[in-house]
């Protein structure tokens, strides 16, 4: 590693890049390493890192002080080393470190596949025909996700079965009203329709995500085949619908939050209705029930609480995104949009 590249990518990292290299070459020999931070992610960090003849990705929890349960990074190395033999398309785990040394905090390192990542929902580039077959991978990747039986992978303690979205309210509202941040009125009126308004619990338990969506999946270079879902730090045992709803909030978001398609000419595009997507995702899923308005609701009341804590990490100085206080207002319009679907102003 040249003087100049180590100096530059010591201001990019977060950590020393000489101690991660003393790490991977007492781990797997001589090697040269390069590092390059990754940009675009609100959450934990992350770095390509090639040392030798390994090409790796590597994923750390953030520096400073972190909301308890947050940043999870060792429930993400988990979740990827039992997925791996499975059907469902993860990149193959490396290593886990726990500790503070050598870079400050735990982290763990998982094989770089090479592929496509697409952050606007809109897919600008593709013909109609690539972006229709993008939405229907992401439907087919989700159903092989949740076709995975927990138990039957070592995950039967991932999280608690059953009651999930119960649960999840309150863990979601619990960390929205321990923000310091200024309080949003109509989010914490989402927060208080949500247990009024909970389907019954089916016993449906799959692998939940919990952050499934276009821009978290990597696709084959030319293929529309997702070949490695990513981003596992919200992942547990929950409800398949979790997931289903969370994906689906891109038909009911603008582009300008978060890259969603509410309000582009879909048609045109090639993008399916989000009908069409949750056809093709029950066509070829488990049986279970059908998504309701509540689940979108309780993904967009979720992301909402997210940005909530972007905005609290931007003012603490330690958010792993240089744009995450523009981003933070966010949780705002993600509470409007979910009190627009509570009030049945648009169709779905």
């Amino acid at each position: 590693m040249a003087q100049d590249d180590k100096a530059q990518n010591a201001m990019n990292a977060d950590f020393d890049p000489a101690a991660l290299e003393a790490f991977l070459g007492g781990r797997f020999g001589e090697g040269q390493m390069t590092l390059e931070r990754i940009g675009g992610g609100q959450s934990n960090p992350t770095y390509f890192v090639d040392f030798g003849a390994r090409r790796m990705v590597l994923r750390k929890k953030p520096a400073g002080p972190i909301l308890r349960g947050a940043h999870a990074i060792d429930r993400e190395f988990r979740v990827l080393e039992a997925l791996a033999p499975t059907s469902a398309p993860v990149p193959k785990p490396v290593l886990y470190h726990d500790g503070d040394a050598p870079l400050g905090t735990p982290f763990y390192l998982m094989e770089r596949l090479e592929g496509r990542v697409f952050h606007d929902c809109s897919l600008p580039g593709l013909s109609p025909d690539e972006r229709r077959g993008i939405y229907l991978g992401m439907a087919e990747a989700m159903a092989k996700l949740h076709a995975v039986r927990p138990d039957g992978v070592g995950l039967g303690d991932y999280g608690k079965p059953g009651n999930y979205f119960e649960r999840q309210i309150g863990r979601w509202t619990r960390q929205l009203r321990e923000s310091p941040g200024e309080r949003i009125p109509v989010l914490e009126a989402v927060a208080d329709w949500l247990p009024q308004n909970m389907p019954a619990d089916d016993g449906r338990v799959s692998i939940a995500h919990g952050d499934f969506r276009l821009g978290n999946l990597l696709f084959h270079p030319e293929k529309p085949e997702v070949i490695g879902i990513l981003d596992w730090e919200l992942s547990t045992l929950g409800h398949p619908l979790a997931d289903l709803g969370f994906c689906s909030m891109t038909w009911h978001c603008s582009p300008d939050e978060y890259g969603g398609i509410l309000g582009l000419d879909i048609a045109a595009l090639g993008i399916p209705s989000q009908r069409e997507f949750l056809d093709h995702y029950f066509a070829h899923a488990a049986p279970t029930a059908p998504l309701e308005r509540f689940h979108l609701v309780f993904s967009l009341f979720r992301f909402a609480v997210i940005f909530v804590g972007i905005a609290d990490r931007a003012r603490a100085g330690n958010a792993a995104s240089n744009n995450a206080a523009d981003v933070a207002p966010l949780a705002g319009r993600f509470a409007e949009r979910a009190m627009e679907i509570i009030g049945g102003a648009r169709p779905w």
